[in-house]
């Protein structure tokens, strides 16, 4: 069973081509806007969905691999609507949000769906859309930096609370979103040619430097974790002594131009006290009576007692606060019935890419990368909440997209041996 049905009767093969070389530039087009969600709805979330609808009016097709996907992700979205009922006074206006949050929650949902049918399609997008994440990743990046150092007028927009936040609402989310692209920077560095090196390494510092000044300890230790996890798995894969010295001398250096970097920023006053204030594990707001790590305690126990939830957002009003935890949120605004699929969806996702973390094919790299990027958000989900990341849902669809191309591959290869 393939995971599209091309041609559709009536199409002749130099108009399909041309279709599918549009759709594939529509593609990048959507994955670029992904740097830019400085307001909701955003230009990202229009574009999709007209990508989306038109995709499967034109044929794409959701295989067996995947759906399981879609039917986790629709459960889990029932579960906020049955939270809704729990709402009291929803005509009040401050209470109409809740309804649009899970319209936002059923479209990422589908936006993951969409990106794991894409790559099943064809494992050649899976390097267009890492190149463009890293081109919007550059460019989000840079308007932080130029923003966080008042060098162009107006740039401070960029900036929240002395944080860079580049073309996003929150430093929390844009930190995290620089992740997947710096990790196919370090990948290209690690094995491709040593020509391209110098281009690479720039890049990667620019990005680098921009999650340090988003002062997001999220995003400090998601960096931290998915480098070390990318270089020891990469070490498991490649176990020659010549591979192993050049990781060695590329990390060593990278390691010495990152500290240089720090060190300079931190000659300025405005970078160092923040960074003296952000470096402390436990803030002010963590600790303090119904601050996170008791909002959490609380949390827990209300939902015990609200097996339909008690609706987006409440939470939040209640509070005065975020939940600032994926899995209280899921409990919160999507019951135990969102819970439940969540959950599933998260060890489901993490055990596809596991068991194809290694496998030498096409599209290992790509795979690989939004594994230990998944593997990092489900880490900082414990302390903020992530279930409406945009960059989050595309690295979901990238690994089951990933996973659906290897099973596509083993049937062929039974398909071969069973042939006479």
């Amino acid at each position: 069973m393939t995971a599209i049905e091309l041609p559709p009767p009536g199409v002749a093969q130099p108009q399909l081509a041309a279709l599918r070389l549009v759709g594939t530039a529509c593609v990048a087009i959507g994955v670029l806007m992904s740097g830019f969600v400085i307001a909701e709805p955003a230009p990202y979330e229009l574009w999709l969905a007209f990508l989306i609808g038109t995709w499967f009016i034109l044929g794409l097709k959701i295989s067996r691999s995947v759906a399981p996907l879609l039917v986790l992700f629709l459960t889990f979205n029932i579960g906020g609507m049955l939270s809704i009922t729990q709402m009291r006074n929803l005509a009040a206006s401050n209470h109409l949000d809740g309804p649009i949050y899970i319209a936002v929650s059923t479209f990422l949902a589908l936006s993951s769906v969409f990106y794991a049918a894409i790559v099943e399609d064809s494992q050649k997008r899976l390097k267009l859309i890492f190149n463009t994440w890293v081109v919007a990743a550059l460019i989000t990046a840079s308007l932080g930096i130029l923003g966080y150092f008042h060098a162009v007028p107006g740039f401070d927009i960029f900036t929240r609370y002395d944080r860079a936040m580049g073309a996003f609402q929150d430093p929390n989310v844009f930190g995290p979103y620089l992740a997947a692209p710096s990790l196919y920077l370090m990948h290209g560095l690690l094995i491709g040619d040593l020509k391209k090196a110098p281009i690479r390494i720039v890049c990667l510092l620019v990005l680098a430097f921009a999650v340090f000044l988003s002062f997001s300890r999220a995003a400090w230790g998601l960096f931290a974790f998915t480098s070390v996890m990318l270089i020891f798995c990469m070490l498991l894969k490649h176990r020659s002594n010549k591979f192993r010295l050049r990781i060695l001398v590329i990390a060593l250096a990278a390691i010495i131009l990152m500290v240089v970097l720090l060190v300079i920023a931190l000659q300025f006053p405005q970078v160092s006290d923040l960074f003296s204030i952000r470096a402390q594990l436990v803030q002010s707001y963590d600790g303090r009576h119904l601050g996170r790590f008791e909002r959490h305690s609380v949390g827990f126990a209300m939902s015990m007692e609200r097996p339909f939830g008690m609706g987006p957002l409440v939470f939040g009003h209640m509070f005065e606060e975020d939940e600032h935890n994926t899995w209280l949120k899921t409990l919160t605004t999507y019951g135990w019935l969102g819970f439940f699929c969540w959950v599933s969806m998260i060890c489901w996702t993490i055990y596809i890419g596991f068991r194809n973390l290694l496998r030498e094919r096409p599209w290992q790299p790509f795979a690989m990368i939004a594994w230990i990027v998944v593997l990092g958000h489900v880490g900082i989900g414990n302390v903020i909440d992530t279930d409406h990341w945009r960059h989050f849902y595309m690295l979901i669809g990238i690994v089951w997209g990933c996973g659906a191309l290897e099973q596509k591959y083993q049937r062929s290869l039974s398909g071969r041996e069973a042939a006479p």
